[in-house]
């Protein structure tokens, strides 16, 4: 298959619309990517840092040429490859030597059989696994999406990585940074919780709190890309968003190739702006079309926290309009009132035979504990949300128990210690000495 290239772009390119109005410098190898695909009425643009239509100004997405691929020799390659998401580069918009360059490398994460975990559930043995994003560097699966849209940053000419953050994407975007050489300046709600703020701020780049939640955060950062002082920066989830999006996908190929190269029946996935939901299942039709996987019926469930569930309540709803809320949860890593993808999430739930569906800040507590205790996984409280929902759609029985599911856990629980540390801690307090020992009931 013939190499796609863009134009590396001087920074006079608009944030959105147009995409003719740069400058070429030089011509870069970003692999099967062929142009950017507007989701709304399907005009295309060429490849550049734009992320909105400029007809009808819908979101832009990655549009692909896999023409010439034969799927033995890909499968091949796939499993040839680096343990990280770069295994997938003959899928992802990025360069054939991007294993080379100076990255965060993230994914290959595992996934964990939960059979103590289907127990407690109701889960027939064998048949319920956990996404442990965990695992990557920064401790989230941030370092994907960030990791896609660096290699983005390099090929169009950007000095400064930029983004904003409900927390992780803030350390991921600043570890990402460092290692490759980048200025860094993020822009984060100033109330998150003080573990995501050090692991922001450690890694050398500006953390810059704004008065308000994420959606004024975000508002912010797309006034400042047409500002002068936002010449030259990259903001990974707004105009690189096209790239950053399509590391959701490496989600999808590794559950499917760590199945066996099959699709899961099942997956419950937490939704923020939607945009993994939407991209996991973009990259298991992906799959299907390359003949990687056999075709066959899967279903996406969406899981939100009770306190910013504004898609939660349009599906239940039957509404094919997300309202904004003010969010007011424990999950804060979840809590964008206004999820940009929401829509797109209403219709893969609907298409796939799925459910959108919601948990209580108690109930994420419970999850969390829940799954540290079957599992020896500590969850941040957006796994919280996963699990919880997993359960509540079990018990409802929206959520088959016979099949296999895939439930995610996006986030290690060191980042959000607060919302255990109140009802956990200590067993029992003892003297050094074995009378002391027996005395607290400590013996078997």
């Amino acid at each position: 298959m013939a190499a796609q290239t863009v134009a590396s772009t001087t920074n006079s390119t608009p944030a959105s619309g147009s995409a003719s109005a740069a400058d070429s410098v030089n011509a870069v190898d970003l692999g099967p990517a062929a142009a950017l695909s507007c989701r709304e009425c399907g005009h295309r643009v060429p490849l550049g840092p734009v992320f909105a239509c400029e007809e009808c100004f819908g979101p832009l997405e990655i549009a692909y040429d896999f023409s010439g691929y034969d799927t033995e020799e890909l499968r091949k390659r796939i499993e040839a490859g680096p343990a990280n998401i770069w295994r997938y580069a003959p899928l992802l918009p990025v360069p054939a030597d991007v294993a080379d360059k100076p990255n965060i490398n993230p994914g290959w994460t595992k996934l964990v059989k939960a059979d103590n975990l289907a127990r407690e559930l109701g889960v027939d043995a064998g048949k319920l696994f956990v996404k442990d994003d965990s695992g990557n560097p920064t401790h989230s699966f941030k370092d994907r999406v960030v990791a896609q849209a660096l290699e983005a940053a390099r090929a169009f000419g950007f000095t400064t990585l930029s983004c904003s953050s409900t927390g992780n994407l803030a350390g991921a975007v600043g570890a990402a940074a460092a290692r490759a050489g980048f200025r860094s300046c993020v822009f984060i709600p100033h109330d998150l919780e003080q573990g995501k703020v050090v692991m922001a701020a450690v890694y050398g780049g500006e953390l810059v709190g704004i008065e308000g939640n994420y959606d004024d955060v975000n508002r912010f950062c797309s006034e400042l890309i047409g500002d002068p002082a936002g010449e030259g920066w990259g903001f990974v989830n707004v105009n690189l968003r096209p790239y950053y999006a399509e590391g959701s996908k490496t989600l999808a190929y590794e559950i499917c190739e760590q199945l066996g190269w099959r699709l899961p029946d099942q997956l419950v996935v937490p939704i923020a702006s939607g945009s993994q939901l939407t991209k996991i299942d973009k990259g298991l039709k992906e799959l299907i079309q390359l003949g990687l996987v056999e075709d066959k019926p899967y279903k996406i469930f969406g899981a939100q926290a009770e306190g910013c569930s504004p898609v939660s309540v349009a599906y239940k709803a039957g509404h094919d309009v997300v309202r904004p809320q003010k969010p007011d949860t424990i999950a804060k890593s979840l809590a964008i009132g206004n999820p940009a993808d929401g829509p797109y999430v209403l219709d893969i739930a609907r298409r796939t035979g799925g459910a959108v569906e919601d948990v209580n800040d108690d109930q994420v507590v419970d999850a969390i504990k829940l799954l540290a205790r079957t599992e020896g996984i500590f969850a941040e409280t957006a796994g919280g949300v996963t699990v919880g929902v997993a359960k509540k759609l079990i018990e409802s029985g929206l959520l088959d128990p016979t099949l296999t599911t895939v439930v995610l856990n996006t986030g290690d629980g060191l980042k959000t210690l607060d919302a255990v540390a109140s009802d956990t801690g200590l067993t029992a307090t003892i003297r050094p000495n074995l009378d002391s020992f027996h005395e607290a009931g400590l013996g078997s």
